[in-house]
């Protein structure tokens, strides 16, 4: 919300009193009382800007077909006049390619040496053959309008002000004239403080914050006389048979008929300033002056086209498949939840709160107005904006909850301000269906103020200076509760009291409300800091450590965290190449999805996870190591749809369970994605290639940080090469084996061709929480740490091609018993020494007992046992033994 300075500064009593305040200081005024200051505007230009007449105009034709003016311009004693010494005969040469101006004009001029809205500085500079000594301004130049073609002549400018053109001469300051040195302030409007998108609602604030008392409502029963209902008014008809939450769409409409206005009335110049600084477009005065007193109460006002109508105004929902053009001239298919103004129930003529039709639409031939001002619902307004994505200035503010009591008011202020600036009549008519109802007080104890505005007050404690049950009531109605004493008082002299919030406040509905309009007003800054104090027995759970482990072993492992989007296209499945029957292809669809390219939900992190590196690596990255933790997404087979329960009472517990059973299975996996090289080229070597070796190790390293073994075992899974992945299995403390908890290897060349990422990358990914359950719920104990010295002893031992390392490494550990403290496989060899179909593994056992010194015939005696093990599991033999 947009709010100039002067127009609060006369909104709170204090226009005149002295030297307007800075913006910076109002934003600051109005943050102490808890509205959030977005951005100042205005007061950004700088000198000289200064009136000027236009002596004589040249036109020049160019080639290209465009006629430019060269001008000489009378700007005063300034510009090339004062460069001259004040010689009168002297004046300012300026070339200017506006059409709508002619010699005698009164203009603004920018002369070198200004600056114009965005840091937009003014020197002379040769253009068109000429010399151009500065600019003949537009209003879009200074931030006044739109209009950039058509430069600002001030006898049209201020045409309903004819004391302001008598005074004028050439040379007179323009800043202050057109109020550029004028200021405003952008307040960001939380959806608690509806009220506050308004001037009436700021005003209230600032007056608040400053403790002025000079603030009188413009919608308050002293500002305007309202014309009393009746029935000669315009028929109008609610007939809401679908409201949404048990509320009506609609509980109030006022409509006023004016007849006989000037289409050509001109909307008068302060009004159309005040649109401009806030934001708007003035377009005509019937329009104008529907939006400036939407800016001024909160209360959104629309115009319809008297003679457009034909029967009485009804206000419905929508008809299935029914269709309305708004007046952004787009035909829109309408919802049933959607609250429409119909001409005799049949025509729809506007989206109620958010946008009118076409066909209802003021024109510049329109002499017969009918005035809407209602209240609407604001959830109805909210789900209709977001349906349409038609966010408009009343469905801004309707969303927020407007003042009920307004609709009358306003609509009263919108017919005399019709009629006093472009003539024509009010009919005695007055047309005002009510069905709001009274505000409940809320029960208060104003005890409750100082007990919580104060953290530690007790019992004992004296009140604070400023926190008795004076203030507080005083505080309640000063933002426009009606307060009633309601019981006994205490021994501080608090008491209960009953509290009625104005009608502008729908926001407060409890006691707590109430203790925090005391505390901001009293200054959130008079709060004490005071920490509570933490419960014992609280913290991560386990699975929250487990997750953190595992982010903390990646990222210290090199890898770099990223979040992708869990959205992805359908395409994502044949480029990884699952198969037709693959579980993965069972995808949930997003009913309305944030881009029509990636409508469901990823069923594997890699779907999401490879455009993550693709992006990196297409913008220079070479060697990139990526990881992430989340959720995906995997649809119940036969499940029947969510019921959609309705809003405002708790669903049964039957529906509950029903909603939950449709809700997909979302286990949280962790995937990592590998390119480039592992080990850069350096002093230290050659670089190495990532390999699928390297993402094979992630997991196990995973496995070790999470205290349980994982083992990878040969497999072909898509997206992995076959013949380069490792399904992963966790074994418990017992040595049993479970299922396949995730996979990790080289990825098929065909899938890095088809999702554009570089040939041989590798990658990761595990059920997490498939591992943290197979980790089992009790600690995981430590091992403790032996002293004494290690022992070493190599084996080759031969085995047939086919065998994997990883179960003779295996057999080898669970033969040798619990000394073996590690066992690494540092040889693999095939070739001419060996008969074909055979190779070599060569393995380094260590070994280191918790207790002794191992001797040499007990190491051997271990390792012997450990080869007959191999040799039972795997058929293996001792290099150089006979066969």
């Amino acid at each position: 919300m947009l709010a100039p300075v002067e127009w609060l500064m006369e909104l709170v009593g204090e226009a005149g009193s002295g030297a307007t305040p800075r913006g910076e200081d109002v934003a600051a005024d109005l943050v102490r009382v808890g509205l959030e200051e977005e951005d100042l505007h205005g007061g950004d230009i700088t000198g000289p800007l200064v009136v000027g007449r236009v002596l004589d105009v040249t036109d020049e034709p160019q080639k290209n077909g465009k006629t430019i003016h060269f001008c000489h311009v009378d700007v005063g004693d300034h510009g090339q006049r004062a460069a001259a010494g004040g010689d009168p005969s002297v004046t300012q040469e300026i070339v200017c390619g506006a059409h709508n101006f002619a010699a005698g004009d009164l203009v603004v001029c920018i002369l070198p040496g200004g600056v114009l809205p965005g840091d937009f500085a003014i020197s002379a500079r040769k253009t068109y053959g000429h010399m151009s000594n500065g600019m003949i301004c537009s209003s879009l130049e200074l931030g006044l309008g739109e209009d950039h073609d058509g430069i600002i002549v001030l006898s049209e400018w201020f045409a309903d002000r004819p004391e302001v053109l008598a005074g004028l001469q050439p040379g007179d300051d323009a800043i202050p004239l057109l109020g550029l040195d004028a200021e405003t302030v952008e307040v960001n409007v939380t959806p608690d403080r509806g009220y506050c998108f308004s001037m009436r609602g700021i005003a209230r604030e600032y007056a608040l914050s400053r403790g002025l008392t000079g603030f009188r409502d413009p919608a308050g029963p002293d500002a305007v006389h309202v014309a009393a209902a009746n029935d000669a008014g315009y028929e109008v008809r609610i007939a809401d048979d679908a409201p949404i939450h048990g509320t009506p769409g609609c509980d109030r409409y006022v409509a006023r008929v004016v007849r006989g206005l000037d289409p050509t009335a001109p909307t008068p110049g302060w009004m159309a300033d005040r649109l401009v600084r806030s934001g708007m477009r003035p377009i005509s005065l019937t329009v104008d002056v529907t939006n400036y007193l939407m800016l001024l109460t909160g209360q959104p006002l629309h115009a319809f086209d008297l003679d457009t109508l034909s029967g009485a105004i009804e206000v419905r929902r929508a008809r299935a498949a029914e269709r309305l053009r708004t007046l952004d001239d787009v035909e829109r298919t309408l919802d049933p939840e959607d609250l429409l103004i119909t001409d005799g129930g049949e025509v729809p003529l506007a989206i109620a709160g958010v946008m009118g039709g076409a066909t209802s639409e003021v024109t510049a031939s329109t002499s017969n107005v009918l005035v809407e001002a209602a209240h609407f619902d604001p959830i109805t307004v909210a789900r209709s904006s977001r349906r349409h994505k038609l966010s408009t200035e009343a469905s801004r503010r309707f969303e927020r909850g407007v003042d009920p009591a307004l609709p009358p008011i306003v609509a009263q202020l919108a017919v005399d301000l019709l009629v006093e600036l472009g003539g024509g009549t009010i009919d005695e008519g007055v047309s005002d269906v009510d069905g709001t109802t009274a505000r409940t007080p809320i029960a208060f104890h104003t005890r409750d103020a100082w007990r919580l505005v104060e953290p530690g007050s007790t019992t004992g404690a004296p009140v604070p200076e400023g926190l008795d049950h004076g203030a507080v009531i005083a505080h309640l109605r000063s933002i426009g509760c009606e307060v009633a004493e309601d019981g006994e008082a205490d021994s501080h002299g608090f008491t209960p009291v009953a509290v009625t919030p104005p009608s502008w406040r729908p926001d407060l509905e409890d006691g707590p409300d109430l203790v925090e309009e005391v505390a901001r007003l009293r200054g959130y800054d008079r709060i004490a800091s005071i920490l509570p104090t933490a419960p014992g027995g609280r913290g991560q759970t386990r699975e929250q450590r487990s997750r953190r482990l595992v982010g903390a072993a990646l990222a210290g492992l090199g890898l770099t965290e990223v979040w992708s989007y869990p959205f992805v296209g359908e395409q994502v499945f044949d480029r990884f190449g699952y198969e037709g029957d693959d579980r993965r292809r069972a995808a949930v669809r997003l009913a309305n999805p944030l881009s029509d390219e990636a409508p469901i939900m990823r069923t594997s992190l890699l779907d999401s996870l490879l455009p993550v590196l693709r992006a990196n690596v297409g913008r220079g990255a070479g060697d990139v190591a990526l990881y992430e933790t989340g959720l995906v997404f995997h649809p119940r087979p036969g499940t029947p749809e969510a019921p959609v329960p309705p809003v405002g009472v708790r669903p049964s517990a039957e529906v509950l369970d029903a909603i939950d059973a449709a809700v997909p299975d979302q286990p949280r996996h962790v995937a990592a994605v590998l390119t480039g090289h592992s080990v850069p080229a350096g002093p230290w070597g050659s670089a190495r290639a990532v390999e699928a070796a390297d993402a094979v190790s992630l997991a196990l390293e995973l496995g070790r940080v999470l205290g349980i073994e994982l083992r990878p075992e040969a497999a072909a899974h898509a997206p992995w090469h076959p013949g380069r992945c490792a399904a992963i299995r966790p074994v418990d403390r017992n040595g049993s084996v479970g299922e396949i908890v995730g996979y990790a290897g080289e990825l098929h060349p065909n899938v890095c061709t088809a999702v554009e990422v570089p040939v041989r990358t590798c990658a990761l990914e595990l059920d997490l929480d498939a591992v943290l359950a197979a980790v089992g719920p009790e600690p995981v104990q430590g091992t403790p740490l032996s002293t004494y010295p290690v022992a070493r002893t190599d084996v080759a031992l031969v085995v047939d091609a086919s065998v994997p390392a990883g179960e003779v490494g295996r057999a080898l550990r669970d033969g040798a018993g619990d000394a073996l403290e590690s066992l690494t496989l540092f040889d693999v060899y095939e070739g001419d020494q060996l008969p074909a179909g055979r190779k070599s593994l060569a393995y380094r056992l260590t070994f280191r007992a918790t207790d002794r010194t191992l001797k040499t015939a007990q190491v051997s005696a271990m390792r012997d046992d450990a080869v007959a093990a191999a040799k039972r599991a795997t058929g293996a033999e001792l290099r150089g033994s006979p066969a």
